[in-house]
Order: C-alpha cells, then sequence, then structure tokens
C-alpha cells in the first residue's frame, strides 16, 4: 500500500524485494482487492494496481476514536494509580 500511494504501479513493481512467493503476493493482493483499497486493471497481460484511498477513511476514522477512548482509560488508570491527591 505504501508504494501504491506514490501512484499507480504495475503488480510486479509494487511487490517488488518482498521476498515472498508469488502465490502469497496474489493472496495478500486479492484481501486487498476485496476490501476496496486497491483496485487492478488489466491491460494485455500487464495487471495494474491503484489504491483507492477512500476505502481507509472509515476505517482512520475509527482507530482515531478508538484512541480517544484508550487514551481517557489510560488516563483514569494512572488516576487510580497516582493515588488520591495528598494537598486538598
Amino acid at each position: 500500500m505504501e508504494r501504491l500511494a506514490r501512484g499507480p504501479a504495475t503488480v510486479g513493481v509494487a511487490t517488488l524485494g518482498f521476498g515472498v512467493s508469488k502465490p502469497t503476493i496474489s493472496k495478500h493482493v486479492r484481501i486487498l482487492e476485496g476490501a476496496g483499497v486497491v483496485v487492478r486493471s488489466i491491460e494485455g497481460r500487464t495487471h495494474r494496481l491503484r489504491l483507492k484511498p477512500e476505502a481507509l477513511f472509515s476505517a482512520a476514522t475509527w482507530f482515531d476514536n478508538q484512541r480517544t477512548v484508550w487514551e481517557r482509560m489510560f488516563d483514569a488508570v494512572e488516576d487510580v494509580l497516582d493515588g488520591p491527591d495528598e494537598n486538598p
């Protein structure tokens, strides 16, 4: 995904240097396609991938909301662990 963030690329270029098998690459690309994060166009024998960032917006929003919730929870735990304030 990071490579595709720079622009569309062939499957070979987008996955160059990962050191994994072609079936593994294909599986991961299919998962990303199924999630709507990557779109594949086929021109003859060339498969070109492009990132669809708008598909990630709802996930990013969810993560931001979760981060806020967890920060509040950690603050509450920290308050409990610090104990009562000795200076009223």
